[in-house]
């Protein structure tokens, strides 16, 4: 049974206690991701001189290592991972360098993101577009051609992100609202990258560069997005307007608990669990399934599976009539009708 409006209000003071960072546990979750990616970067490298292909089974686990790594910071961005804040703020201003993504800047827009989710009077800071059926049905049709070419999944999940982490980050021109620390912490970051990059050609040349390290980026950028995607983009999510959006019920019903496989919910570093993270952000990665395990009646809410949540690429618009997320099919239907 979903919990009722009070229950769910009175969710974060329950999860409250699970608050508390480790930071044991957390340098340990730091150096069994970040070491493994740079050996594993490093045998990608020397695998060529046996060839490209052989190196390329090692790209996925690279990425999946990389994901992890912008977890980490994403989670130092709610000051979660370490107890320290300048300790959280430090890691994820670093791992922000290797994941190409600007820590402050990107703190700052999550923040709206988690501020705002499923307010449909709210949308565009920290999220993926999406219109609601009427107002894709009201635009001309250039407009409706670039937003279906913007939900398509070659653009949503494959140009999209490399565009976002290589050039869109780098100079996020109009979205930059947080004062001048967001802009320090991007041009800063843009050194550091440079920094890294030049030292790492200097060391394996510039083709095995790109050639290791592009790939690895590209299908992490998209496992990155993916995730994004399908924690908020399932078909009964929960958006609504300002008289009648509820923070705790956008946390809660508006975004998906994504049960991954095992070795999974590990590379993702638990962030599937993603309603009890909305509910309560500072709660550190590590210990979210702790809440599931003490709360099991919130394992049901908004679960998706693997292989259901690919049917979610389907889904664009937000059907005010019928409160979920439909296909473009769906929407022509209903103005056919």
């Amino acid at each position: 049974m979903s919990p009722t409006l009070p229950e769910i209000r009175a969710l974060p003071q329950l999860l409250a206690r699970y608050r508390e960072p480790d930071s044991t546990r957390a340098v340990f979750e730091l150096v069994i991701t970040a070491v493994p990616f740079l050996l594993i970067w490093a045998l990608i490298q020397g695998a060529f001189s046996h060839g490209y292909w052989p190196g390329l089974l090692l790209e996925a686990p690279a990425a999946g290592l990389l994901v992890r790594l912008f977890m980490i910071q994403h989670d130092c961005g709610h000051g979660s991972f370490f107890r320290s804040r300048v300790v959280n703020d430090w890691v994820g201003r670093t791992l922000g360098v290797v994941t190409l993504t600007p820590y402050d800047y990107w703190r700052y827009s999550h923040a709206c993101h988690h501020a705002n989710s499923g307010n449909l009077d709210h949308r565009g800071l920290g999220d993926i577009d999406t219109l609601t059926v009427g107002e894709f049905l009201a635009q001309p049709r250039g407009r409706r051609l670039l937003y279906r070419l913007y939900r398509h999944p070659l653009v949503m999940f494959g140009v999209g992100p490399a565009y976002l982490f290589i050039l869109k980050h780098r100079w996020p021109v109009g979205r930059m609202r947080g004062g001048w620390r967001p802009w320090l912490s991007t041009m800063g970051t843009n050194v550091a990258i440079a920094v890294l990059v030049a030292t790492a050609v200097r060391l394996v040349g510039y083709g095995p560069f790109l050639l290791v390290h592009l790939p690895i980026l590209i299908l992490a950028a998209s496992i990155g997005v993916w995730l994004f995607y399908v924690q908020h983009q399932f078909e009964h999510t929960y958006w609504s307007h300002d008289e009648g959006w509820s923070f705790h019920e956008a946390a809660l019903h508006g975004s998906s608990h994504y049960h991954l496989p095992a070795v999974l919910r590990w590379f993702t570093a638990n962030i599937g669990i993603h309603h009890i993270h909305h509910l309560c952000s500072r709660i550190p990665c590590y210990r979210l399934p702790e809440v599931l395990r003490e709360y099991p009646q919130l394992a049901g809410v908004g679960r998706v599976t693997l292989l259901p949540s690919l049917r979610s690429m389907r889904l664009a618009l937000w059907d005010e009539e019928r409160l979920q997320l439909v296909s473009f099919g769906e929407a022509w239907a209903r103005r056919a009708r």
